[in-house]
């Protein structure tokens, strides 16, 4: 019976020392270290779209939209961290919760704003049509019956969609304008600054452009629906960023001129 009451006794004793050491440690183990009270914004891309976001000779990603969300980050306070994923997923998956944000080239338009919030425009473009430079197309009427290619759930497929015509859609810009050049398509309609980089990139590749008639587009990031609070933040560092120059900065890296009004 000795032993059992020593046994019991001990035990208590080391039951009271373990609860001591863990109050008097509480203030250390509840506290959220730095990593758990940084704040991260989850931002989707599809790195296939130069000039704005696409993977370098190391596999990192960069852009003109890598740059901007990672100053916008920087000035709102967080740790932006992005994921890459198919254009036409990116949406589905801004729904689902997976991403914050999504910022790709994404042009706004009155479907789109159906199922995601738009933040503030940030960039104006159009669609450009290219083709080889000894082709007889010099007008958005001379695409009718002829092999288009577009970048698969654009706004390139829509305007052509829109002319009555069923394109052939890519993954990729590039992979659109390779298969011209190949002779498998007989023009391709894709983002003016994506076509322009293109061309800049290649000059030797037998391209050209053509501007078409094609109404302008803006680019917003996109926001899960309901988010006005983080819509709000985004666009206050938009004009913040527009304001001190930063922006501006950006888009002369990337386009070698001055910001347009827009």
């Amino acid at each position: 019976m000795k032993k059992t009451k020593s046994v019991r006794f001990t035990g208590v004793a080391l039951l009271l020392v373990s609860l001591f050491v863990m109050t008097g440690c509480g203030a250390s183990t509840v506290s959220p270290s730095p990593a758990q009270s940084e704040k991260i914004l989850k931002v989707g891309t599809d790195p296939t779209f130069a000039p704005f976001e696409f993977k370098d000779e190391k596999d990192q990603l960069t852009g003109f939209d890598s740059d901007l969300i990672k100053a916008i980050g920087e000035d709102l306070g967080y740790t932006v961290k992005v994921e890459s994923a198919s254009f036409d997923g990116l949406i589905p998956s801004l729904q689902a919760g997976k991403y914050d944000a999504v910022i790709a080239a994404m042009t706004i338009t009155d479907e789109r704003a159906q199922n995601v919030l738009f933040s503030d425009k940030y960039l104006m473009a159009t669609q450009y049509i290219a083709t080889k430079k000894d082709s007889k197309i010099k007008t958005v009427e001379d695409l009718k019956g002829k092999k288009v290619g577009v970048q698969n759930s654009t706004t390139g497929q829509m305007v052509v969609e829109k002319l009555g015509m069923t394109p052939n859609k890519y993954d990729t810009v590039p992979d659109a304008i390779t298969d011209l050049i190949n002779g498998g398509l007989d023009a391709v309609v894709a983002d003016s600054p994506v076509v322009l980089y293109f061309i800049k990139q290649n000059p030797n590749a037998d391209v050209q452009y053509i501007k078409g008639d094609f109404p302008k587009e803006y680019y917003g990031i996109a926001l899960k629906l309901g988010n006005q609070e983080l819509d709000d933040k985004v666009n206050a560092s938009l004009k913040k960023l527009r304001e001190n120059g930063k922006y501006n900065e950006i888009y002369k890296k990337w386009f070698n001129e001055e910001t347009p009004k827009i």
